[in-house]
């Protein structure tokens, strides 16, 4: 593979660059960077024209549901999803059946990734912290890392034993992993479907109250102060005062980390007055305050990494009353446009920090190397036009579901080609 990247605007949050430059890349690296660069006509050339070329885009919070629940999504669909979302790496939650608990599952997992779409995604891992995700044992964590495991979750559920959470942070932190929390405390949201609150109540759906995440953030951040030494990462946040707490905990110089998802900063709980079965995600959609203070933490600098929580399930299993219906949706699709259209455009994120919570800081957590864009380094690119306007489409989506509250949405800015492991997809 050889072609010629011309008159793009690298953004590059490892360099410091922001510049327009043109990039020739061959064999999978890149061979020369400079401006007005030319190559032999057999070369193909793709004319940027002032379009954005970050460092690969990585999804740390992806559920491609195989082993166990294909009928959702396989590895081979979620990374085509992911390619045509603009990410060149994804990370793997461990609800599947059996759960990404010993070293064969994840070994399976990891190699799988290699076999499919021409092996242009990364596919990392997250191991299941405890046995089968059931809370009650510790999964072989050794192992697990030995097999390409880089974090740690029970996702899903929570570890909702602070004694088994405990031991993990000792344990992980050997290893330089961080552990991921879906934070809810169950015996609180128990039964719900929805945000506990003045929509919930008027629409006589059972809530979840926020105080369920903000009390597991506080007794996890506890339980970090006596354990210093290890990593803690938030998953999905979703509310003002838990938000509030990883920034104390910030302060305190703390080994705290979160992310939020795209639906997060862009919707409020009032659209479960449809009854849109869509809308239906854990954390739930929260209120318009909590929403505000989303994108004001992502401003700040709070709120880490961008991560899509892309959750498939098939059509039949939304068919259903909202009480009943599966949490989640798909995500990886969406994320660019929806990201550009609600934090870059309402100048709550420049482009700049929008490539670090998509790249630059999903890769520190997570202990992987750094994306370099230099001579000699391998091509890990993702290519995005933030001023191309388009309307969702979920038929037209590459996952095998399509479980999307955006369907016929109008947004602003998508990616539009991905360059890894020698391998190039060119959307434009």
């Amino acid at each position: 593979m050889k072609i010629l990247l011309k008159a793009g605007r690298l953004v590059d949050p490892v360099s410091g660059k922001d510049e327009a430059l043109d990039i020739l890349i061959a064999d999978g690296r890149i061979e020369k960077i400079g401006k007005s660069l030319s190559a032999d006509k057999s070369v193909p050339e793709i004319p940027l024209n002032g379009k954005i070329i970050a460092p690969g885009f990585i999804d740390m919070h992806v559920h491609l549901r195989e082993p166990g629940f294909e009928h959702k999504e396989t590895i081979e669909t979620g990374c085509e999803s992911a390619i045509a979302g603009g990410f060149t790496a994804v990370c793997c939650m461990p609800n599947t059946n059996p759960a990404i608990d010993d070293e064969s599952v994840a070994r399976y997992v990891h190699e799988k990734g290699k076999s499919v779409c021409e092996g242009i995604v990364d596919v990392y891992p997250i191991a299941a912290v405890t046995k089968g995700r059931q809370g009650s044992q510790l999964s072989p964590m050794a192992e697990l890392v030995g097999a390409g495991a880089v974090g740690f979750s029970d996702d899903g559920s929570p570890v909702m034993s602070a004694e088994i959470m405990r031991r993990a942070l000792e344990y992980s932190s050997m290893y330089n992993v961080p552990i991921i929390q879906h934070a809810e405390d169950s015996t609180l949201s128990h039964g719900g479907s929805m945000n506990e609150g003045y929509v919930s109540t008027r629409l006589g759906i059972p809530g979840i109250p926020p105080i369920a995440e903000v009390l597991m953030v506080e007794r996890d951040i506890t339980l970090l102060r006596y354990i210093p030494a290890a990593r803690y990462h938030v998953a999905h946040v979703s509310t003002t005062d838990a938000v509030e707490s990883v920034r104390r905990a910030k302060k305190e110089k703390l080994r705290v980390t979160c992310e939020i998802t795209p639906h997060h900063f862009t919707l409020a709980d009032e659209v479960v007055e449809s009854y849109d079965t869509n809308t239906k995600m854990n954390p739930p959609l929260r209120t318009r305050d909590d929403l505000r203070a989303m994108k004001e933490a992502l401003r700040d600098g709070t709120i880490d990494v961008i991560a899509t929580d892309h959750a498939p399930h098939t059509v039949d299993e939304k068919e259903v009353e909202y009480t009943h219906a599966p949490f989640g949706i798909v995500g990886l699709e969406t994320a660019i446009g929806l990201s550009i259209t609600e934090l870059v455009e309402q100048k709550f994120l420049t482009l700049f920090q929008l490539v670090e919570k998509y790249s630059t800081n999903p890769r520190k957590i997570l202990s992987l190397p750094s994306i370099k864009i230099a001579e000699g380094e391998t091509a890990n690119l993702t290519l995005l036009d933030p001023q191309i306007e388009w309307t969702v489409d979920v038929k037209a989506f590459k996952s095998k579901s399509k479980n999307s509250p955006f369907h016929g949405r109008k947004l602003k800015g998508k990616a539009i080609g991905v360059i890894n492991n020698g391998k190039a997809r060119i959307f434009q």
